[in-house]
């Protein structure tokens, strides 16, 4: 097998980026202000990350977009873990019975 020098530093560069972000969150979270615009946006990111990566599925078919219309739904009652929870349940019982 032969690996490609190219491919290699890409992956390996792609690696230590990763790390240097996970490494700077570290070194600043405890310098940002703990109220005001930056508290109300690191609040929203955990719920935003989760639309933009279930977003695409959604759009995916009909079973897809059924158990997502139902999350959107539960969302306004349950916290965000349970949301998830009910999300992935409910898209593996529709794709058992329809899919």
């Amino acid at each position: 097998m032969t690996i490609d020098p190219v491919n290699f530093a890409a992956i390996l560069a792609m690696g230590i980026l990763t790390y240097m972000t996970r490494l700077l969150g570290f070194l600043i979270a405890d310098r940002l202000p703990k109220s005001g615009p930056v508290r109300v946006a690191l609040d929203a990111l955990p719920p935003a990350v989760l639309v933009a990566v279930i977003a695409p599925i959604v759009m995916f078919g009909p079973i897809e977009a059924v158990a997502g219309l139902a999350t959107l739904i539960l969302a306004l009652r349950l916290p965000l873990i349970g949301v998830v929870a009910v999300g992935v349940g409910l898209v593996a019982v529709l794709r058992l019975a329809f899919g």
